[in-house]
């Protein structure tokens, strides 16, 4: 028991498999395969360099076109700087200075507005109380949060209490 190994000692051998049916190829095909230079690793090289010279053809169209948008670029800037007059302020201090005073209109602008919008009632003083029992259960629990079930149930009570509030205002 156990002295024999699970696995084979030696490699497999090599198996034949032999068709019930005859299998004919046509003597075209086989003298075509047999004269053929070529092989897999052959016919996956010319595969690979196919693949490797259209790749570099396209990269240097692409180069081509980056280059060419670039000088279009470069040339449009030129034409607009030797059209604009000169300024004794550099350019780049105006559109910063522009940039600063539009920031902060538009900062004023949105502190305006969130002081003319409605405030929030205060919250309910018992929702209040229930939301720190809570929170102070659950830090004292901190291992067993299943603990705080009492405290969580009255947290709910007091919110349905206020949505039910909430939904008598809006209907009226």
């Amino acid at each position: 028991m156990g002295s024999g190994s699970s696995k084979p000692d030696s490699t497999p051998k090599s198996q034949v498999w032999t068709a019930e049916t005859p299998v004919r190829f046509s003597q075209g095909l086989v003298d075509s395969l047999q004269s053929s230079p070529e092989s897999d690793s052959t016919r996956s090289k010319q595969l690979e360099l196919h693949i490797q010279s259209r790749v570099a053809e396209e990269l240097r169209a692409l180069q081509d076109r980056a280059s060419k948008d670039f000088a279009d670029l470069q040339s449009r800037l030129s034409s607009e700087e030797s059209q604009k007059p000169s300024s004794p302020k550099s350019e780049g201090d105006h559109l910063r200075e522009l940039g600063r005073e539009a920031v902060q209109n538009d900062v004023q602008q949105l502190r305006k507005k969130l002081e003319q919008r409605k405030k929030l009632s205060d919250i309910d003083e018992r929702i209040e109380n229930a939301k720190g029992a809570v929170v102070k259960c659950l830090r004292d629990n901190d291992r067993r949060p299943l603990d705080c079930w009492k405290e969580v149930e009255t947290f709910k009570q007091e919110v349905r209490r206020l949505e039910g509030t909430w939904v008598e205002k809006v209907v009226r």
